[in-house]
């Protein structure tokens, strides 16, 4: 989950109004007892690629050893394989023995900088470059239990690419988290790579390991599964004064003070709550030098969440508009820019993708499928989503052991998930892509 991201889970809003349709499919029927067993025999090893990965974190766009390692398993596999793919990510094909759609599952593979404070024989003693400074580097958002996942899952279908009508690719994605100052990644880079063309992707699906809900569960949302995400900037300019003699110009300071209190209006009264939740938030405020100055320029800088691409659009014409107009009313003048340096688009989860996945994910882990709320946090995933019908869901990673309100928190020293999980997060991605295939006869566009 990226550095965007936000936990816990908002309020159910509309999702109630779906839940019976969604909820009420026929479960699908289970893994075949051949695949179950490849499966089986593979979680041991699952959870030991989880391990070393965990032991070797690599910052987002580092990702050198980690992706050697994946690019390694793949060829062994027989898998096509592209490397260097946005910086270090790694793309594998594998073609099936028959003609078909071509479906993607995604894995993200960086960390984050975060000193381990896990007691783990296996924990990241490991240290790299952030922002200039030497900083701890830590799995504290679970993308080491991705990428194992996936790996598995990349054995497991090679080993029915005889049977497989159609095409799977696997995108392990670098620098989920954000790629370093300067420099482009993640998701979006790869989209623009061109890692959904040749052979063209019909339909993405992946996944997030959360260390708040149940180990054994699989959670998702239709629709709007987590926020979109823009950073904004606002420079109120006004008239340097003599702070004795505020008269003589145009105050900045009490401009964008009453600015912040109009963008508050915002999500009260523009955003139909019963819909979707909706976050507008000022996060730095930056001006002055002094006490007795009004000074010239005051800087605004927060961050604006919508569940869906019509709310995001509303959110930033009324900022624009009220940052425009309070200015004006008070003799000043603003520059608005949206986005300012971030813009992840809704994560959204393709509505008849969901009912098909619900209902396989059901034949997986029957009984614990859960519907959930949606998040305001963000996912570069999201990018993907934006160009194909994709599917986002959360696998179970906190121990049955462990109150939920005790669990560790996403992106903390403490941060910790029941390996457990891992291989229902293998079965759940070899059964999403082999009913994608079977049940999409026809070649991909």
């Amino acid at each position: 989950m990226s550095t965007q991201s936000a936990l816990p889970r908002a309020g159910m809003l509309a999702l109630v109004a779906l839940a019976s349709p969604l909820a009420a499919q026929a479960p699908a029927p289970a893994l075949s007892p051949a695949t179950e067993s490849r499966i089986t025999a593979l979680e041991d090893r699952v959870v030991a690629w989880r391990r070393d990965i965990h032991q070797h974190p690599e910052l987002g766009n580092r990702e050198v050893r980690t992706a050697a390692l994946v690019a390694e398993h793949l060829r062994g596999l027989g898998i096509e394989v592209e490397t260097k793919v946005a910086h270090t990510g790694v793309v594998g094909i594998l073609r099936g023995g028959r003609p078909g759609p071509t479906v993607a599952l995604r894995a993200d593979m960086d960390a984050l900088p975060v000193t381990e404070r896990v007691d783990l024989p296996f924990a990241s003693k490991a240290t790299g470059i952030y922002n200039g400074q030497e900083v701890g580097v830590m799995h504290a958002c679970g993308h080491d239990t991705h990428v194992a996942i996936l790996m598995g899952v990349a054995e497991v279908l090679a080993g029915m690419r005889a049977e497989l009508p159609g095409t799977v690719k696997f995108l392990f994605q670098p620098a989920e988290e954000g790629a370093p100052a300067g420099e482009e990644g993640g998701a979006e880079l790869m989209v623009k790579e061109g890692v959904l063309e040749n052979p063209v992707v019909d339909a993405v699906f992946g996944l997030h390991i959360s260390s708040e809900d149940e180990v054994g569960g699989i959670y998702y949302t239709p629709r709007g599964a987590m926020a979109s995400a823009d950073d904004y900037r606002i420079l109120v300019k006004g008239k340097q004064t003599h702070g004795a003699s505020p008269w003589n110009g145009v105050d900045p300071v009490l401009t964008a003070a009453q600015i912040v209190t109009a963008l508050h209006t915002i999500v009260g009264r523009n955003i139909d709550l019963t819909e979707n939740a909706a976050v507008v938030t000022v996060g730095k405020i930056t001006g002055g030098v002094r006490s007795n100055i009004v000074p010239e320029e005051v800087e605004l800088v927060g961050t604006l969440r919508a569940l869906s691409p019509e709310d995001r659009a509303l959110i930033h014409r009324r900022v624009r508009t009220v940052a425009e107009n309070v200015a004006e009313s008070m003799g000043a003048t603003v520059e608005v820019s949206i986005p300012y340096t971030t813009a992840y688009p809704v994560t959204y989860n393709d509505t008849a993708l969901t009912r098909q996945a619900v209902a396989v994910l059901e034949g997986v882990a029957p009984g614990r499928v859960e519907l959930v709320p949606p998040i305001t946090g963000a996912e570069d995933f999201s990018f993907f989503a934006e160009k194909v019908p994709g599917f986002y869901f959360f696998l179970g990673g906190r121990p049955s052991s462990v109150a939920e309100e005790d669990a560790p928190d996403h992106h903390t020293p403490d941060f910790y998930v029941d390996e457990g999980g891992l291989g229902l997060g293998v079965r759940a991605m070899t059964a999403l892509a082999l009913d994608y295939l079977r049940s999409h006869g026809a070649p991909g566009r």
